[in-house]
């Protein structure tokens, strides 16, 4: 198994994104192979690990895959690699509301038998590190590695915060001071995914990799990361036992208006027998010759809308497959697109309903339950999927896709949510398709 570290940190904002993505770049250009992986629901910060180290950004997220498959995904994605990074989600031990550690980085560093090493921003403490660095040593059962140190205002204060960390025998690995961060710009939902500015997002990952090398000990992360024991795991197979034959096409929306997606959404649906073929919204004018479904997921359509409305005939070829049953899934930004209208600009017209930016921010896991028969799923099937989007869908009518349609999900203390029927399936609700394979091998069933 590969060596392995988890990059951990107190809080949200203490910098773990910039280390982790730092390290990947940094070891990347050792000639190490660097196999990137984040914890939880995040869409963003594993397309600037994958820049980073030049293989897919993958998610390791026990609430939506279930804690039995984060040792096979971890041994799927980090496959020929020398070492892997591990980038955590909010603090240490936060996760899922009202569930314990469950869905934390605590809990994966555990299931992974990994150690960690602990990013703290000390730009206004001295001293006092060493309480919350022990704290968070005798907190749980984790292994705390080591500490990197963030925004450090100068050599004295370093030197003030290493002889603390030196009091409770936790080593520092590293220090970055407070004029040398790269700034990366943001969004109302996060940073600007890597798709959107990939020449910028290069040029910070480059910038990162210097940064990290001058002012972390390589030598000293890479030893803690060889120190994780041997973990056996069977790596997880995207391939189905009964792939569909005839090889469907199954277009997927990508590019900078659809970015959010996990890699084995496509390994799925390759591996139930699809062939997979990328679409570019904002540049492709029509679906790819002879589509038979397509699968749309997350981004900010809303921040390309007049790009998107522009491209009439590609919505006028969206709309065609849907008229013809073609089976269409499509999950929140991918909602959006599908709708006849977004912030008033005409979309595909899929979904008889109107679609807005709203100020209020959605975010949280969902135990749902499928209501309605769909391409995706069967009525009654389980799931739990992650909600997060600012905006709003308004049906115009009473009729949605076709007399059979109805609700696609509905999950505790909220009013049904998305739409479904026969051909289309379309839902706020972000799910990793790892954690139900079933659901790409109904679709390409469907597809074909």
């Amino acid at each position: 198994m590969v060596s392995r570290v988890v990059i951990a940190a107190p809080a949200s904002g203490h910098g773990k994104t910039t280390v982790a993505t730092g390290l990947l770049a940094a070891f990347a250009r050792r000639g190490k192979a660097v196999a990137p992986f984040k914890i939880g629901p995040d869409y963003i910060d594993p397309g600037y690990h994958a820049l980073a180290a030049g293989r897919p950004g993958r998610n390791l997220d026990p609430v939506l895959v279930g804690e039995d498959q984060i040792g096979p995904l971890f041994a799927h994605g980090s496959a020929g690699a020398d070492i892997a990074i591990i980038e955590g989600v909010m603090g240490l031990y936060d996760g899922r509301t009202g569930a314990g550690d469950t869905g934390s980085t605590a809990q994966v560093a555990e299931l992974l038998q990994a150690p960690v090493i602990l990013v703290v921003d000390a730009a206004a403490q001295g001293r006092s590190v060493a309480a919350l660095v022990h704290g968070f040593r005798s907190f749980g059962t984790v292994r705390l590695a080591g500490v990197i140190l963030n925004r450090v205002g100068s050599d004295r204060h370093e030197q003030i915060l290493r002889d603390a960390c030196e009091e409770v025998g936790t080593p520092v690995l590293g220090a970055l001071r407070r004029s040398e961060a790269v700034a990366a710009p943001s969004r109302h939902l996060g940073l600007v995914p890597a798709a959107e500015r990939r020449a910028e997002a290069l040029a910070s990952v480059d910038a990162l990799a210097a940064l990290i090398a001058n002012a972390i000990d390589l030598d000293a992360v890479a030893a803690v990361a060889r120190s994780a024991p041997p973990l056996t795991a069977t790596p997880w197979s995207p391939l189905s036992e009964d792939p569909v034959p005839g090889r469907p096409l199954v277009a997927v929306a990508g590019g900078p208006a659809f970015s959010f997606g996990y890699a084995e959404t496509t390994e799925l649906l390759a591996g139930a027998g699809a062939e997979v073929v990328t679409v570019d919204p904002l540049r492709d004018e029509a679906l790819p010759p002879g589509t038979r479904a397509l699968v749309i997921g997350g981004g900010f359509p809303e921040v390309y809308a007049s790009e998107l409305s522009a491209n009439a005939p590609l919505r006028a070829s969206v709309a065609a497959l849907a008229a013809a049953g073609g089976p269409i899934t499509a999950e929140c930004a991918g909602l959006l697109w599908l709708c006849a209208s977004l912030d008033g600009k005409p979309m595909c017209g899929v979904i008889d309903a109107e679609a807005a930016m709203t100020p209020t921010l959605t975010l949280g896991y969902r135990d749902a339950v499928a209501l309605t028969d769909s391409p995706l799923a069967q009525a009654g099937t389980r799931v739990t999927g992650h909600e997060f989007h600012r905006t709003t869908v308004h049906p115009r009518s009473g009729v949605l896709l076709s007399p059979a349609a109805g609700a696609a999900w509905a999950w505790r203390g909220a009013d049904p949510e998305g739409f479904a029927g026969p051909g289309v399936h379309a839902s706020y609700l972000h799910l990793h398709w790892a954690g139900h394979p079933e659901l790409a091998r109904r679709l390409v069933r469907a597809a074909a």
